[in-house]
């Protein structure tokens, strides 16, 4: 399984800004530093503060990107399922696109769906503050 790249920047963005010493910081300095786009990066920084993970002010005087939500109470799992949008491994997850032959024979369906879950179980068990190092 791979994740999107939004999915991964998501995951990121919400690092550097919980990480920074300063009370906010702006999209611009988050483009330069993971060297993302800087339009990539004011989509998701949107998300993000949408979703409630980051409150963002605008201005150029006060302005910037700060914490919305606590990095204790923002769990990995929770941010990766509201960025992907299909965990669809193979063609047989996804009923309306489905034309393998062997669907309802085959125990692979069921193996895959078994570690999907197993991933997403795993990121419950891990907040944004166990990976900046607070808890």
């Amino acid at each position: 399984m791979q994740l999107k790249q939004n999915t991964d920047y998501a995951l990121r963005i919400l690092m550097y800004v919980a990480r920074s010493k300063e009370p906010q910081v702006s999209s611009r300095e988050i483009s330069e530093a993971y060297d993302i786009s800087y339009s990539h990066t004011v989509k998701i920084v949107n998300k993000l503060g949408k979703l409630g993970y980051l409150t963002l002010r605008r201005g150029r005087y006060g302005g910037g990107i700060s914490m919305g939500a606590e990095p204790a109470s923002i769990n990995l799992a929770t941010v990766v399922r509201q960025f992907e949008t299909n965990f669809d491994m193979v063609e047989c997850f996804n009923a309306d696109t489905n034309t393998c032959v062997l669907d309802g024979r085959c125990k692979l369906k069921k193996a895959l769906q078994v570690a999907t879950e197993a991933f997403l179980d795993s990121l419950k068990e891990t907040t944004l503050a166990d990976l900046i190092g607070r808890k």
